[in-house]
């Protein structure tokens, strides 16, 4: 049975927290990959982000509704999800868009497992984790390559 321990990559490329949204482009331009892990600064695994995370920084701002009504304001909208959005837009780092909370395998996950942690969460890159460590990655081009063996 083939597991994520004979297909995973083990040369991979992150990028950490501080890493400048221009420097991530370049990474992604120069690789071609479409997704990469954050490390923190002791190594330890803290995120993905994504092509889509970095198209998505450039889309435009939706700004509230205001009306004032004797002397009132009222917004209609969610403030919280207003922030978020200027976050975005005004971000620079890699720090700043990353998902958190990474969905992550084991060595020993089985193809199936791994088409179904992929499906289910809607992500197309995997880090295997083993003993608390990153020791590879499985994207979904690694599964497709098993299917035309």
């Amino acid at each position: 049975m083939v597991t994520a321990r004979d297909i995973m990559s083990t040369d991979v490329v992150t990028v950490t927290r501080d890493t400048t949204l221009a420097a991530l482009a370049k990474k992604f331009v120069e690789t071609r990959f479409s997704n990469l892990p954050v490390l923190d600064e002791t190594g330890a695994l803290i995120g993905i982000i994504s092509e889509t995370d970095l198209i998505e920084q450039q889309r435009p701002l939706h700004i509230p509704t205001v009306m004032t009504l004797f002397d009132w304001v009222f917004t209609f909208g969610n403030e919280k999800r207003f922030q978020e959005e200027v976050d975005r837009v005004t971000a620079a780092v890699v720090g700043e868009l990353y998902s958190k909370d990474p969905v992550v395998c084991s060595p020993d996950a089985t193809v199936r497992d791994l088409a179904a942690l992929m499906s289910q969460h809607k992500v197309h890159l995997l880090p295997v984790i083993d003993g608390g460590k990153m020791v590879g990655v499985v994207a979904r081009l690694d599964l497709i390559r098993v299917l035309e063996d």
